[in-house]
């Protein structure tokens, strides 16, 4: 079967054929409707990661605080319960659930409903993965800041937290790079993101093979620019000679 990636360049009401694949005077075509998928998909993705890092570093910080169990039991909590409820089931909670009980949820866009289901979702993840970077650190560094006089939140502000971020930054990249292709459960609850428009797209041409392929070139290209970002934030930030299960060991 022939390919006809022309496709992209019909008229979304009548499928006829704009002059210019960009849509003018006030046409629309399948070229304009995919990149405006690309843009909901790109801002479900960072809005949520911006979400999940504030509240996984959070409660990724609590747990490790010995002197408050409490706190520790809470965080526990929080990454227990996101973490073992699938995606999809936390979509329809938030989108379903959560409005009838907080009638106030009601005013919000069914975008920012799904941006706090995934990124509530993901910051369970980050949180472990931060608790897991602090833990590896050696007991020394802690003792040295308390030894210096350093408060609780002194001693992981200047001490613990910069270097555990820079030991997750790999984690954190295959993290990044999950929420873009986690954001595709959003055509669940019909955000106009790349997964809704492939559907219908394919469901209006009969193009399957030429929209998945466009579909998923452009999700290779959002992780490939996050995982890019990652690798240059991770070598700008890099300790030399840093062994995190022994501490800055010597020149090699």
């Amino acid at each position: 079967m022939a390919w006809d990636w022309q496709v992209f360049c019909k008229n979304i009401i009548d499928g006829e054929v704009a002059p210019r694949c960009f849509g003018a005077g006030g046409e629309t075509t399948y070229l304009d409707w995919i990149f405006s998928a690309w843009g909901w998909t790109l801002s479900v993705a960072l809005s949520a990661l911006l979400i999940a890092l504030v509240l996984g570093s959070v409660v990724g910080t609590i747990r490790t605080l010995p002197e408050s169990p409490w706190l520790v039991r809470l965080g526990n909590a929080w990454v227990e319960l996101f973490r073992n409820i699938p995606l999809l089931v936390q979509i329809f909670l938030w989108y379903h659930v959560v409005p009838a009980v907080f009638p106030a949820m009601k005013a919000l866009p069914g975008f920012m409903l799904v941006v706090f289901a995934l990124g509530f979702f993901t910051s369970s993840r980050i949180a472990e993965q931060l608790r897991a970077g602090i833990q590896a650190l050696p007991r020394g560094q802690r003792y040295a800041g308390m030894a210096v006089g350093f408060t609780t939140f002194q001693y992981y502000r200047y001490v613990l937290l910069p270097m555990a971020y820079r030991i997750i930054i790999p984690t954190m990249t295959s993290e990044s790079m999950n929420i873009v292709k986690n954001s595709s459960v959003a055509f669940a609850v019909s955000i106009s993101e790349l997964t809704l428009f492939a559907m219908q797209a394919q469901e209006e041409t009969s193009r399957g093979i030429e929209v998945y392929l466009a579909v998923t070139t452009m999700y290779i290209v959002s992780a490939f620019a996050i995982n890019r970002v990652m690798a240059l934030i991770e070598k700008k930030t890099r300790v030399p000679g840093f062994v995190a299960a022994g501490g800055l060991g010597g020149g090699h």
